[in-house]
């Protein structure tokens, strides 16, 4: 058999025999453990975020809940469910209550495919061998996405469901967010599927065992990072939810139990997410290099919980650190990034991720793959200059035009309140100056006695003289 095609076989095949064979009862034990693991982890997570964000901002941060302020967002909790819960009047109630339920629920069923461990029957739990993973699927991957895209519903019902002009335009950000950046992630993970052959997060871990995903796909894991804090809503990327313009977004109207879901399914986000990228891109549960080289034994038994949970707490810091470097940005920015940026990127490197791919299965040598690649890489980037330069002589011949038809036309300058209520102006169109007070020096003594009066000179020879 030819040994390209034995390669490519031996790629497209995942040996998932291991799962679907536990007792009820350790089902149920792993599904409570994944529950216990996100909720633990999400409490550790807001009070790291706290101490942090007040250490890069030289504050104190919570200190006073439990020892070194452990115990904040415990407390945070309790006073969130202690709290009036109001229903707005005009909201439409049965959607109202329902979203959070919406948003709260996806973002916990995303961790069942997610492995902690080796697939084979590496533990022993109450005598019973397992694996370390609720579940996998051939398509564990598109279950992620299936299931990232439901938790979105939540934001969008709550924005509509308040009756509230804050919370509907919120919702509407959160569709146009999700949709900009979801394309641009399934592209990254559409090269990790190319890569590994296979869909399953247990075989994709697997596959790393000689080198991470980070190496081999540094871009894809350059977009998918960012898509991720697009997906979850996090600074700078929070639109949805920005008080500076939307008050607090599609939760504006939300209060008690009810808000504190849907700031469980943002922190929660954030773990899962971080378990994707870890389980795609940083080997999964697999020890580090330098421990890996010395350590046999770093790769079984319950060592691989501890690399994974390292490895997530470490990008759960990159979340907070973004959150406390970088400012809000602009509307038009984020959606420009994500259709003029990350999208044609994704694209064009999942392009070159499947040449490489399919000039390896045909046997050709690595050098040859590089000159491909290498061609293409330059092709790529020609045709973006070139691209680029007929587009900006197409710019700033359109710039002259707007000029010279606002100067032709300052005699019937644009009247934005013609029709009774302000409009913007249309491409061509000037807005006439707006009037500016006059300076202080330049203003009249306006006084109640007349234009001429004692009052308003000096009492005595004191204030004349300025004492």
């Amino acid at each position: 058999m030819n040994p390209a095609l034995l390669d490519q076989t031996l790629l497209a095949a995942e040996d998932l025999s291991l799962f679907g064979r536990d007792p009820w009862w350790l089902v149920v034990v792993k599904a409570v453990f994944c529950f216990a693991f996100l909720m633990v982890t999400v409490l550790f997570s807001i009070v790291w975020e706290r101490k942090v964000v007040a250490w890069m901002q030289l504050r104190i941060g919570p200190n006073r809940h439990g020892p070194w302020g452990l115990l904040q967002s415990l407390a945070d909790g309790v006073k969130l469910m202690l709290k009036e819960d109001v229903v707005v009047r005009r909201a439409d109630k049965v959607v109202y209550v329902l979203a959070p339920i919406v948003a709260a629920i996806p973002a916990f069923m995303a961790i069942a495919v997610i492995p902690f461990g080796p697939a084979g029957n590496e533990v022993s739990i109450f005598g019973q061998r397992t694996t370390m993973q609720l579940t996998d699927l051939p398509i564990a991957v598109l279950y992620l996405l299936a299931v990232a895209s439901i938790g979105i519903y939540g934001m969008v019902l709550a924005g509509w469901s308040s009756g509230s002009t804050y919370p509907l335009l919120g919702g509407l950000r959160s569709v146009a967010q999700v949709i900009s950046y979801e394309i641009a992630m399934g592209a990254a993970f559409a090269s990790v599927f190319l890569y590994s052959g296979s869909m399953s997060t247990s075989t994709i871990v697997e596959a790393q065992a000689d080198r991470w995903y980070l190496l081999l796909l540094p871009v894809s894991f350059l977009i998918y990072v960012v898509t991720m804090v697009g997906e979850t809503n996090r600074a700078p990327f929070d639109m949805p939810e920005s008080e500076g313009d939307l008050v607090g977004g599609f939760n504006t109207e939300y209060s008690s139990i009810k808000f504190a879901m849907f700031m469980l399914a943002e922190y929660v986000n954030m773990v899962t997410v971080s378990a994707v990228a870890v389980t795609l891109f940083l080997g999964g549960w697999r020890a580090p290099w330098p421990v890996s080289t010395f350590w046999e034994g770093a790769n079984h038994g319950w060592w691989p919980m501890l690399w994974f949970v390292l490895k997530v707490q470490l990008l759960l810091f990159f979340f907070i650190w973004l959150r406390g470097t970088l400012p809000r940005v602009r509307y038009d920015q984020l959606m420009k990034l994500g259709w003029k940026v990350l999208i044609p990127v994704s694209v064009v490197w999942l392009m070159l991720v499947a040449t490489v791919r399919a000039l390896r299965n045909d046997g050709r040598d690595f050098s040859q793959i590089v000159l491909y690649v290498g061609g293409a890489v330059l092709a790529v980037l020609l045709l973006s200059f070139v691209a680029d330069l007929f587009r900006d002589r197409k710019e700033r011949a359109d710039a002259e035009a707007k000029e010279a038809a606002g100067a032709g036309g300052a005699a019937g300058a644009f009247d934005p309140m013609a029709g009774g209520f302000p409009v913007p102006p249309l491409p061509g169109q000037v807005l006439p100056q707006a009037p500016r007070r006059r300076p202080r020096r330049d203003r009249e003594l306006i006084v109640s006695g007349g234009s001429d009066t004692d009052s308003d000179g000096p009492r005595d020879g004191k204030e004349a003289d300025g004492v």
